[in-house]
């Protein structure tokens, strides 16, 4: 695009703005009304690259206490739970002064806004804050280290011209992400509707098609896998081993194969396609098992050993989606085999379930499945934002011709 031929200082950001440290706001501050606020957590779960209004306010007179961005500012979240969250910016674009908590750092500059947000974004800046980042539970990067940033500032036209192409690819992932969101709330309507039994007279039917009521202690056995200890695992590689923290998601502990095929062998595991389900954490995720070498936390992560004559594993899966995990006290905390035993569920004919699995297997592949459809689209489109984020802001320097 051209761009990439800009000549120009690279300079560290201390020396083209002020760093201001946010004080003093709780979440027990938040009002309904009064001066905007941006705590540090709300950059990570609620803003983007920038942002007009805010999500919360405390009152007039506590705001008397507080540092404040203007309008222009950079709000820079100095606290996060891994390198990756650290120092996530937004740009304040709004007409008034709002005030910023602590953990959280104003970057004060005469550049354009979006420009620098954008600069937070790319592979160099990342680089950058790792160098510095500290910390093991909670990372941190301080505001003088942030200030060594070597930035690339091209003049002002030039950055307009770089946020302006951002901004389009920004616009275009937001239209899927709604198109996106709007496709999953569809789909949880129809799982919904597809899965819910109806009463008539005194009979249950789903889908016109009488079902039976079970519990799920009925249905099979619920199983889990031996206990491992932790001395038993390491964090280098062998055996995936998922804990509840990590079900679902990529394991970051492993254990041998050795132990791995002794406990498979003497000890409760689930066959391929069996429903693992979390009992603590989000209770009641579910996840079907690929078959693949791997090891589940006991207790924690269980799952039904069903006969496929009356239920299907899949129809588990989805209807596992639906089901409320409460106990007469109400919502629960932990799901213990005695709860998840006593659990009904709505059974109907083996012919229906796999009409039911069949159209929810097509809902979920256009919502989830990377591969096809929106989630295809969406995960290009931010491969192809990324790039040209790197592409457009990378610049040679001016005095070496050397690239930033």
């Amino acid at each position: 695009m051209g761009l990439d031929s800009v000549a120009m200082d690279i300079m560290p950001l201390g020396s083209i703005g002020t760093f201001i440290r946010g004080n003093g706001i709780q979440k027990k501050d938040f009002t309904d009304s009064g001066v905007g606020c941006i705590h540090y957590g709300q950059i990570h779960t609620f803003y983007g690259t920038f942002a007009l209004e805010t999500k919360t306010f405390v009152s007039a007179e506590h705001a008397k206490k507080l540092r404040k961005a203007k309008k222009g500012d950079l709000v820079i979240a100095t606290t996060s739970e891994d390198v990756d969250g650290v120092c996530k910016a937004v740009a304040w674009l709004g007409n008034e002064d709002i005030a910023i908590s602590s953990d959280a750092y104003i970057f004060r500059h005469n550049q354009n806004p979006k420009y620098i947000s954008y600069l937070f974004q790319t592979r160099m800046f990342h680089e950058h804050k790792k160098r510095y980042a500290t910390g093991t539970k909670v990372i941190r990067v301080s505001g003088a280290n942030i200030a060594k940033f070597q930035a690339p500032i091209p003049p002002l036209p030039v950055q307009e011209e770089i946020v302006s192409i951002l901004d389009k690819f920004t616009k275009l992932e937001a239209e899927l992400e709604a198109e996106l969101e709007a496709r999953k709330k569809q789909y949880d309507y129809y799982r919904n509707q597809l899965l819910s039994p109806i009463e008539i007279g005194d009979k249950w039917y789903i889908n016109e098609k009488e079902i039976e009521w079970r519990t799920l202690g009925d249905v099979g056995k619920i199983c889990m896998c031996k206990r491992v200890m932790k001395n038993q695992t390491n964090i280098e590689g062998g055996i995936p081993f998922y804990k509840i923290g990590t079900f679902g998601k990529d394991a970051d502990a492993f254990i041998s194969e050795d132990l791995y095929l002794d406990y498979k062998s003497r000890y409760s595991f689930p066959n391929r396609g069996e429903v693992l389900i979390s009992a603590a954490g989000t209770i009641g995720r579910a996840v079907i098992y690929n078959g693949e070498p791997a090891y589940f936390q006991d207790s924690n992560i269980v799952w039904i050993q069903n006969d496929e004559s009356i239920v299907k594993n899949k129809y588990l899966f989805y209807y596992y989606q639906i089901v409320n995990w409460k106990t007469d006290g109400g919502t629960i905390s932990r799901l213990y085999n005695d709860n998840l035993a006593k659990t009904k569920i709505p059974i109907p004919p083996l012919e229906e379930q796999e009409r039911i699995v069949a159209i929810l297997d097509k809902f979920d592949a256009l919502v989830n499945d990377i591969s096809i459809g929106l989630p295809a689209e969406l995960t290009f489109r931010r491969q192809q934002y990324e790039y040209y984020l790197n592409k457009l802001l990378t610049f040679k320097n001016k005095d070496n011709g050397k690239g930033v």
